[in-house]
C-alpha cells in the first residue's frame, strides 16, 4: 500500500512490521561498505524517511550510482524500528525503482544553504527545500483552518469576480484587462481610446478586492466570505508588497464595528491555534532557524485578549514616546509599521485593535462616525508584523455614501448598484480583509512576503 511519509511518522504503530510503499525524492545518500542510507522526502513532512538499502540486495552495485540528490524513487520494504538516535522508524528496502534520474553535480539545490534571493530564481525547484516546503504546508493548513472557521459559523463562501469595472479602494492602482490592439487601439472623435470596442465595452481591471461584491451577497445571505486572488499595480519593491496576493474577506449583515472586531480576533485565534496543533514540526523549524521566539509570539496571540485603542489615543501615546520616529507622528497620518510594532511589541506587548481612524486616510465605503471626522474603521496589529487585518463598519446611509463617493473623486454611475443596496432594505453591516500571505508571513516568521507565496508577482518579475 502506497503511503505518505507523514502518515508513517504520525502513526508508525499502524504499519510497523508491515510491507509499505513510499515515493519521494532523494535528499541525501550515505554509502557504507555493507549498506546505504537514503534520506527520502515526499514533501508531506519536514523530516524525511530513512531507507536502508543493504549491499546484498540484487542489483545493488548498478542501483547505487543512480541514487543521487534530486532523483525520484519508489521504495518497497518493511517498516521497522530504527536503531539510530535520529529517527524512530526506517524502511528496510526490498525493492527500489528509480522513477526519475538526477545529476547531483548540476542539481541546483546542493547541501549548502542557499539564499532566499537565489531560490526565487528557481521557483520551480525551491519547494523541495526545507523552508519553502514548510511554508507550503503552513499555507495549506491556514487555508483549511480559514474555511473551517467561517463554515463553522454559518458563513457562505462566495466566489467574487477577478475582472471588475470598479476600484474598491479608490486608489487607482489597477491592472487593466483589454483585448484591444495596444499598438493601434481604436479612438473616439476626441482622440481617446474607444473602450466601447473592447471585449467588455468599457474599461475593465483586475480586482483589488472582492469586498464590494461580497456585500451584495451579505445583503441577501447575512454572513458570507470570499477567499481569492487580488491585484495591485503598486510599484513597491519591499519585503511587504506583492502585485498579486490572496485575500480573506468576510462580510456580515446586521453587524457593527464591535461585531467585526470580535470576528477578527476569533479568526486569528482559531487559525493560529490550528497550525500550532497540526504543524508543530514546521513551527519548531521556523522558531529555531528562521525567527527565534516565533512559537512564543503565536501562543501570545492565542492566549491574550486583544487591546482595543482608538486612533486618537494611539497618536497621543506615540507623540509622548521618547524616540525619533522615521515617520513623524501627528493626528491625521496613516500609521507606519514602526508605530504599529511599537504598540504591539513594546507598549502593550500583545495584539492591538486600533479603531476610529480619520476619514481622510480611509476608503469611501467606511461608516462616518458621529463626530464627522473619523470613520468606524479598525486595524488589527500583531507583534513582528504590524497590521494584519483591516476592516470597518460599512456606510449604510445612502446620502452619506453618495457624498463620500463624490469626495473621493469617483463617479456615482460606476457604483449605481452599490448605492442601490442602500435603497432597498439597507442595514448596518461590517467586514474585514486579511492578506493571506501576510498571515503566512506572521505564522512562519519569514522576513520577505515573496517567500510566502508559491510564485511571487512583483515589479519586473513575472517568471514562471
Amino acid at each position: 500500500m502506497k503511503l505518505k511519509i507523514r502518515e508513517l511518522k504520525k502513526h508508525p504503530e499502524k504499519h510497523l512490521g508491515q510491507d509499505v510503499t513510499v515515493n519521494g525524492w532523494v535528499r541525501s545518500v550515505r554509502d557504507q561498505k555493507s549498506f546505504s542510507f537514503i534520506d527520502l522526502n515526499d514533501g508531506s513532512t519536514l523530516s524525511g524517511l530513512q531507507v536502508l538499502l543493504k549491499a546484498d540486495r540484487p542489483g545493488y552495485s548498478e542501483l547505487l550510482p543512480k541514487l543521487q540528490i534530486g532523483a525520484s524513487l519508489s521504495v518497497k520494504g518493511k517498516l521497522v524500528q530504527s536503531p539510530g538516535e535520529k529517527q524512530a522508524i526506517e524502511v528496510d528496502a526490498d525493492e527500489i525503482k528509480v522513477i526519475g534520474l538526477s545529476d547531483a553535480e548540476s542539481y541546483p539545490l546542493q547541501k549548502k544553504r542557499h539564499s532566499f534571493e537565489y531560490l526565487r530564481t528557481i521557483a520551480h525547484l525551491r519547494p523541495r527545500t526545507n523552508t519553502i516546503g514548510a511554508v507550503a504546508r503552513m499555507s495549506s493548513s491556514l487555508a483549511f483552518a480559514t474555511h473551517h472557521f467561517f463554515q463553522s459559523r454559518g458563513f457562505l463562501n462566495i466566489h467574487t469576480p477577478i475582472i471588475t469595472a470598479s476600484d474598491c479602494e479608490g486608489a487607482g492602482e489597477l491592472f487593466r484587462v483589454t483585448t484591444l490592439d495596444v499598438e493601434k487601439p481604436p479612438r473616439t472623435k476626441e482622440g481617446e481610446v474607444d473602450f466601447s470596442k473592447d471585449f467588455f465595452e468599457k474599461p475593465a481591471f483586475l480586482t483589488v478586492s472582492g469586498q464590494l461584491n461580497a456585500e451584495i451577497y451579505a445583503m441577501a445571505c447575512s454572513d458570507v466570505y470570499t477567499f481569492g486572488p487580488t491585484f495591485r499595480a503598486e510599484n513597491s519593491n519591499t519585503t511587504r508588497h506583492l502585485a498579486e496576493f490572496w485575500m480573506i474577506e468576510p462580510e456580515m449583515a446586521f453587524a457593527t464595528l464591535e461585531d467585526d472586531m470580535e470576528l477578527a480576533e476569533s479568526y486569528l485565534r482559531h487559525v493560529i491555534q490550528y497550525v500550532l496543533e497540526h504543524n508543530e514540526e514546521d513551527i519548531d523549524f521556523f522558531d529555531k532557524l528562521i525567527s527565534p521566539g516565533l512559537k512564543e509570539r503565536l501562543l501570545g496571540v492565542v492566549h491574550s485578549s486583544f487591546e482595543r485603542v482608538t486612533y486618537s489615543d494611539a497618536i497621543i501615546l506615540l507623540e509622548n514616546v521618547d524616540r525619533k520616529w522615521e515617520f513623524p507622528v501627528k493626528w491625521g497620518i496613516d500609521l507606519q509599521t514602526e508605530h504599529e510594532r511599537y504598540l504591539t511589541e513594546e507598549h502593550f506587548k500583545k495584539p492591538v485593535i486600533l479603531i476610529n481612524y480619520p476619514k481622510e486616510i480611509k476608503a469611501f465605503y467606511m461608516r462616518l462616525n458621529e463626530d464627522g471626522k473619523t470613520v468606524a474603521a479598525m486595524d488589527v496589529l500583531v507583534p513582528g508584523i504590524g497590521e494584519i487585518i483591516g476592516g470597518s463598519q460599512r456606510e449604510e446611509r445612502m446620502e452619506v455614501l453618495e457624498e463620500k463617493i463624490l469626495k473621493a473623486g469617483l463617479h456615482k454611475e460606476d457604483y449605481w448598484w452599490y448605492l442601490e443596496l442602500r435603497k432597498w432594505g439597507s442595514c448596518p453591516h461590517a467586514g474585514f480583509g486579511c492578506g493571506f500571505e501576510r498571515l503566512v508571513r506572521f505564522t512562519t516568521g519569514m522576513e520577505n512576503i515573496r517567500d510566502c507565496i508559491p510564485f511571487p508577482r512583483t515589479p519586473g518579475n513575472a517568471l514562471f
